[in-house]
């Protein structure tokens, strides 16, 4: 059960009460992030994420903000993807006020101190360094840079290094002022929720922007033929991504990509788990994926394989594809796949910051809530046929892409 309110001033709350749970969670959501922005001003949303920790008048230093919610034993953190920016504290509930007090702080009142922006910038350029020395994060990058190109959708979300080197305090300040509004703000309360806490968050974020604020350019989509993109690195395996094309948020056909990424790779059960893995012990990782902005999406399969074996493994991953474009699906393969997804979302939902996630994300993206039960009844709707008309639909030649890294310099086949 949840309960939706929405001030004068547009700003969206939403408290979703729990029961047998101490805890409480506080969660800030703003619709803006990497495709929000310019190629200038690339990885401003993830910058500008990083500051709300460094200091405000009331919590002037980074110690200051980190110990308010440590001497409680809170759990704190913010994240920057390329559609949302995210704020959360989650404390024990006798600690509610504090929490409240604390995320409001530090999202109305941040100081974006020019000293503090320059030495950030040696931070975040650190962070880019570990993620392009981690292969299995990286390659999701890369991935979605080569399914949409020089464009907000195509761009890293932390940024790229001499881009971020360029920053300056008023570029944040002017960022922070046209794209963080109570108009694109939601507020997300879960769990050992007191009575007027309404009125609570009203009072602590009375003084929240009220300008429209900027809007995204809509993705363009356009592929007529496979894709490849090739990271040359010296790696102990080789990761890769291989997937297309698929269904946004507001197609009612990503219930059935949702499922389809189960049966293909969703767990130890999978097909690919099963082939590549159980039966031929061609890596240790194998995963397929579903993906649903508000104007993209996609199915990707993503795996860390022997060097040798790659084309292989790249076979047998389009072998599959292949044959579920088939229709080679029975009602129990069906069937355990949506038990999967809703026995998973189920466990995943008890603690309260998996609520407020849950309820505060489709508020923010779509505009309209479904509780778990109602997302249930539209998995169990989806049928055998249903699988089958979107595998024919994204399965095919001219969909595919392919992404690598690894000592590999030539472009391996990709065909089904």
């Amino acid at each position: 059960m949840f309960f939706k309110t929405i001030f004068k001033n547009g700003l969206r709350i939403i408290t979703v009460p729990m029961k047998n749970t101490e805890t409480v969670t506080f969660l800030v959501l703003v619709a803006t992030g990497s495709k929000y922005e310019t190629k200038e001003k690339n990885g401003i949303s993830h910058f500008l994420e990083h500051l709300f920790f460094k200091g405000t008048k009331k919590r002037p230093t980074t110690l200051k903000i980190a110990e308010t919610l440590d001497k409680v034993g809170g759990s704190y953190n913010a994240f920057t993807s390329n559609e949302f920016t995210g704020y959360f504290a989650k404390v024990s509930s006798q600690y509610l006020d504090l929490a409240l007090d604390w995320i409001s702080d530090i999202f109305l009142n941040s100081k974006l101190k020019e000293a503090d922006i320059e030495k950030e910038k040696g931070v975040i350029i650190e962070e880019i360094n570990m993620y392009q020395d981690t292969p299995v994060s990286y390659i999701k990058d890369l991935y979605e840079k080569l399914l949409y190109g020089d464009q907000p959708a195509g761009w890293l979300t932390i940024g790229e290094k001499e881009i971020i080197t360029k920053f300056k305090r008023k570029n944040l300040i002017e960022y922070l002022k046209t794209h963080y509004s109570a108009l694109n703000t939601v507020i997300i309360i879960s769990g050992n929720i007191n009575k007027g806490i309404e009125e609570k968050i009203k009072k602590y974020f009375k003084n929240i922007e009220i300008s429209p604020p900027s809007q995204k350019i809509k993705v363009e989509e356009i592929q007529n033929k496979p894709q490849t993109l090739i990271h040359f690195k010296e790696t102990d395996q080789t990761h890769l991504c291989l997937g297309v094309r698929g269904y946004d948020l507001f197609n009612p056909k990503r219930y059935a990509q949702e499922i389809l990424s189960v049966i293909l790779g969703g767990n130890m059960s999978s097909r690919l788990f099963i082939s590549i893995r159980a039966k031929k012990g061609l890596c240790y990782y194998i995963q397929t994926s579903s993906d649903s902005s508000t104007d993209t999406g996609y199915i990707v399969t993503q795996a860390g394989v022997p060097h040798k074996n790659l084309p292989e493994v790249i076979n047998l991953i389009l072998a599959e594809y292949k044959n579920l474009r088939k229709g080679k699906i029975s009602l129990s393969e069906l069937q355990k796949a949506k038990d999967y997804l809703k026995g998973s979302l189920s466990l995943s939902l008890e603690p309260s910051d998996a609520q407020a996630f849950y309820y505060g994300l489709q508020e923010l993206l779509t505009g309209k809530i479904l509780t778990p039960k109602e997302k249930f009844a539209k998995i169990d709707e989806i049928t055998p046929s249903d699988i089958l008309e979107i595998a024919r639909d994204i399965f095919k030649p001219e969909k595919l892409n392919l992404t690598i890294i690894g000592p590999h310099k030539h472009e391996p086949r990709i065909y089904i």
